[in-house]
């Protein structure tokens, strides 16, 4: 492929979804990423078994573009190829913790001592400098600590956390982005640098707006379900077979929407007179709304508010994405050895006209690549079976 970043190499150490996502992002530019695991198969690869052999749901999206290698970098001949790998590499992904790092001796020293080259991509729950560094932590902690896991509940003795790791792929996108930003700043000053994203931070990104709200104006609000606070109608709302989403956000869609209700009156009233108005009193609007949606199917209502111009969705299970005519758009079947089916995995998440991100590799079994990355590096096959059968690789 001609992408952008073709005739990059990513090494990938990274485990569960922050490291391994964002060297899948580089891969999706082009990049040659070899992503190296324990001998036994990394922890991310069982998650959400779907396929014999406990092939995990994630690993099929996390590892796509990948060549798969496996390596105990603990042991002195699995040291000697990590080395010889990083003298060959741009960049190395390892969203483990400092002290794992220096042991497996890719700290940004020891990757520079080989290559000065080299970028370190790392990524930690809670970032340098403050109180809780050292602490471990996933996608989760990140949410419960940014506010959103209270903010998102029924009410304050029903905290909601999101079943979808955001705070993951957030931190993975940034620190794909920081990543390029360093590949460019190399361009200028021939050295690599370290980049580094925390879960915390990436959350506490997503809820700023709200932060500064509460610093500023101390209104100390109050988790009310999924009705929004400073526009209205925004919630969610029952239709005679299942619920949709509407959000309607300036004076513009508020008269359309009005309109479309029945309520022309309403944009005169000083109650609605803009969005904040509107959010003070978003429950009397997510009353009328609730109305007006019990006269119609989801389908009939989305018609309906789409004709408007009027931005809504439908609540979808799982089953009811996946049948979707637009969103099989995004999907691309990925075909897996241990698979029943091919696996429906999104495609790259950003779209560019002249250099496309693209899908041209599944996801590797465990260690499939492995004599070919240690024959690239100069292993013969005989040292390559010594190798296998002293368990390092």
């Amino acid at each position: 492929m001609n992408g952008v970043l073709t005739g990059v190499r990513v090494l990938d150490f990274g485990r569960h979804i922050a490291g391994p996502y964002c060297a899948t992002l580089l891969a999706d530019m082009g990049a040659e990423v070899i992503r190296i695991e324990r001998v036994d198969g990394s922890e991310d690869r069982f998650v959400l078994p779907v396929g014999e052999g406990d092939t995990g749901a994630g690993f099929l999206q996390i590892a796509r573009n990948k060549l798969g290698l496996t390596l105990n970098p603990m042991k002195p001949e699995g040291r000697e190829i990590v080395k010889k790998l990083v003298a060959t590499a741009d960049v190395v992904v390892a969203n483990v913790p400092p002290q794992a790092l220096t042991e497996m001796g890719i700290d940004l020293a020891s990757l520079h001592a080989i290559n000065p080259r080299v970028i370190l991509t790392t990524g930690s729950a809670f970032g340098r400098g403050g109180p809780y560094s050292n602490r471990l932590g996933f996608d989760g902690i990140g949410q419960v600590m940014s506010g959103n896991t209270y903010m998102s509940g029924a009410d304050e003795n029903t905290p909601a956390k999101s079943l979808f790791p955001y705070v993951d792929y957030g931190t993975a996108t940034n620190c794909a982005l920081g990543t390029l930003a360093a590949l460019m700043a190399r361009e200028k000053t021939g050295r690599g640098q370290m980049v580094e994203g925390s879960l915390l931070r990436t959350a506490l990104t997503i809820a700023n707006s709200p932060l500064i709200e509460e610093d500023i104006l101390e209104l100390g609000r109050k988790p009310q379900g999924n009705r929004g606070y400073n526009a209205a109608p925004a919630d969610v709302f029952r239709t005679r077979d299942g619920f949709i989403l509407a959000q309607v956000v300036s004076d513009t869609l508020f008269k359309r929407w009005a309109g479309l209700v029945g309520e022309p009156g309403w944009p005169s009233d000083p109650r609605f007179k803009d969005d904040k108005s509107r959010g003070e009193n978003g429950k009397i609007i997510s009353d009328r709304m609730n109305e007006w949606c019990a006269n119609y199917t989801s389908e009939e209502a989305i018609l309906l508010l789409a004709e408007a111009r009027i931005p809504a969705g439908k609540v979808m299970s799982p089953r009811q994405v996946l049948s979707d005519p637009h969103v099989q758009t995004m999907f691309i079947p990925q075909d897996y050895p241990t698979l029943k089916k091919p696996a429906q995995v999104v495609g790259p998440p950003t779209l560019l006209s002249e250099t496309p991100l693209e899908f041209h590799r599944r996801a590797p079994t465990s260690g499939e690549h492995t004599d070919e990355i240690l024959q690239s590096i100069g292993y013969s096959g005989d040292e390559i079976a010594a190798l296998r059968a002293k368990n390092v690789i």
